[in-house]
């Protein structure tokens, strides 16, 4: 073995992410996982049942609840936790971490109240070190089980996405490079909030046209809002734009979407959280992205009326009619 990762999280993209670096018999895989039950259980049965049943998990990873033993000699960190769990699951672990130990993130959504990225929390939790963010189309479900797929490594360090580029390249797995981590990290956070309002299409069953006006729509608040912030527009033309966009508003695996979808047939939010395995980003990356587009005057209607439905209790309904007799404006 040549590489050793230490993949951080035992949800369904830690799992994917393991499954993938273990197809080269160049590199060595540990899984950490915060809660020992968990882990055992993932050792026990090697699978992970709850969000990605039917996929077996290499007899090679070693999944422990133990820091220092998944990570000694680690070459790289691969961090897979949600973003709202992320700082507090991080900042024990510091101590632990080798200075300078690279990180690669397949982390989307951003920070309440901080309004960091999830590069940025890594580093506030664990001292500066290079980060790369790992971002693009890439359902957990799908890449688990070797269906073709294309993503993005981004890194201000391009040797650092290069060898992101070369670690995660299988037969099935391609992978771009990209300076530009600001457009990347939120492209990948905003496409979940424009899913939330796809789902309201679809569970509103408001048709085609619609979905297809809110996804275009949507993706010129994503670009508006990353170039206010410092990302390239392109970067929202490529991969972790209009490529993730599409399957986070489309796939049936997309928990915003479904989220979306519930809140469009009459469900509540606290009812739909309260029945959801998996973490919906989009929830809580709809709240700072509203807060942070107020502060800075950016027109953001799409985000702004998921915002009232989420958070405000104003119908689907209403929020789709506020939007379709918007004052009319030249595209």
């Amino acid at each position: 073995m040549n590489t050793k990762v230490a993949i951080l999280g035992g949800g369904g993209m830690a799992t994917a992410c393991t499954t993938l670096l273990t197809e080269s018999s160049d590199v060595a895989v540990s899984m950490w996982v915060r809660k020992a039950e968990v882990a055992e259980d993932l050792r026990k049965h090697r699978e992970n049942k709850r969000l990605l049943p039917g996929v077996p998990l290499p007899e090679s990873v070693n999944v422990t609840s133990d820091i220092d033993e998944a990570v000694k000699d680690a070459d790289y960190l691969v961090v897979a936790i949600p973003t709202e769990f992320l700082r507090t699951a991080l900042t024990p672990l510091a101590p632990h971490l080798k200075k300078g130990l690279p990180v690669i993130s397949v982390i989307k959504g951003i920070e309440k109240e901080t309004f960091f990225r999830p590069s940025e929390i890594i580093a506030d939790a664990l001292g500066p070190r290079p980060v790369v963010a790992l971002g693009g189309p890439s359902h957990a479900e799908e890449i688990a089980r070797r269906l073709p797929a294309s993503v993005v490594a981004a890194s201000g360090d391009i040797q650092l996405a290069k060898q992101t580029q070369q670690l995660f390249s299988t037969d099935r797995f391609r992978v771009y490079t990209n300076v530009d981590i600001v457009g990347v990290e939120l492209a990948g956070a905003l496409k979940n909030v424009i899913a939330i309002a796809a789902g309201i299409c679809d569970g509103g069953k408001y048709g085609d046209n619609a979905k297809s006006a809110i996804m275009t729509r949507g993706l010129v608040e994503m670009n508006r809002f990353g170039s206010a912030l410092g990302a390239e527009p392109a970067t929202f033309s490529g991969l972790a734009g209009v490529g993730d966009l599409i399957t986070t508003c489309m796939s049936p695996f997309g928990r915003n979407r479904k989220l979306g979808e519930q809140l469009g047939q009459g469900e509540s939010l606290e009812q739909i959280l309260s029945k959801m395995d998996a973490v919906a980003e989009g929830v809580n990356t709809t709240r700072s992205v509203y807060d942070l587009a107020e502060d800075k005057g950016l027109e953001m209607p799409i985000t702004t009326e998921i915002y009232r439905v989420l958070f405000e209790g104003k119908s689907p309904d209403d929020a789709t009619q506020t939007l379709m007799t918007r004052p009319q404006r030249e595209e």
